[in-house]
């Protein structure tokens, strides 16, 4: 034995109980072992908890549309209602481009990132609706409705237009098809022997 260990004496003998104090005693002992039982689980399972929590949260973003739709949303509201059109200080690049290739004219690369824009859209309501479909578009059209809307009313910076309420919409449909194919192609892999 090492000096820095200490010998722990023996424990002497208890004084002889009654039959209810044993019993007593042996309901206090088996209460504490229970408790320190449920303690010790309890630790576990917060530490469990706690080390899967991120992986948890990360795999209910990606698994869960509704996550997905309030970044979206928030993006969107970012995007549709900035003070000053959000392509103000892409001028120079987008020159470039359209001088690069012709076919590539403002109006069009507009059309096309106001199509860009809304096919999240159409994708998380398909599957935040899969009963309700029908209602994609519509939804979509009066989002963009309203969006512009709010661009004229309150937005002196921004002009809004019936090509984006077009260009949104057919953004929308586009998402929902892609929906629509996705679980097509999930279910046909899950049937596949």
């Amino acid at each position: 034995m090492r000096e820095d260990q200490s010998v722990i004496p023996p424990r002497p003998p208890l004084p002889a109980q009654s039959a209810d104090d044993a019993a007593r005693a042996a309901a206090t002992a088996a209460a504490q072992a229970a408790a320190a039982q449920t303690a010790r689980a309890a630790a576990n399972a917060a530490t469990t908890t706690a080390a899967a929590q991120p992986e948890a949260w990360a795999s209910r973003m990606v698994r869960e549309p509704r996550a997905w739709l309030v970044v979206y949303v928030v993006t969107l509201a970012l995007i549709a209602f900035w003070p000053v059109p959000v392509d103000s200080g892409a001028g120079p690049f987008l020159r470039t481009v359209t001088r690069l290739f012709p076919m590539l004219t403002y109006d069009r690369i507009e059309f096309g990132a106001n199509v860009v824009l809304f096919v999240p859209w159409g994708l998380l309501l398909t599957f935040l609706l899969p009963t309700q479909r029908w209602l994609v578009l519509p939804i979509a059209f009066l989002t963009t409705f309203a969006i512009e809307c709010g661009q004229g009313l309150a937005l002196a910076a921004r002009t809004p237009s019936v090509h984006d309420l077009v260009a949104n919409t057919a953004g929308a449909c586009l998402g929902m098809l892609i929906a629509v194919f996705a679980e097509i192609l999930a279910r046909s892999r899950t049937t596949l022997p």
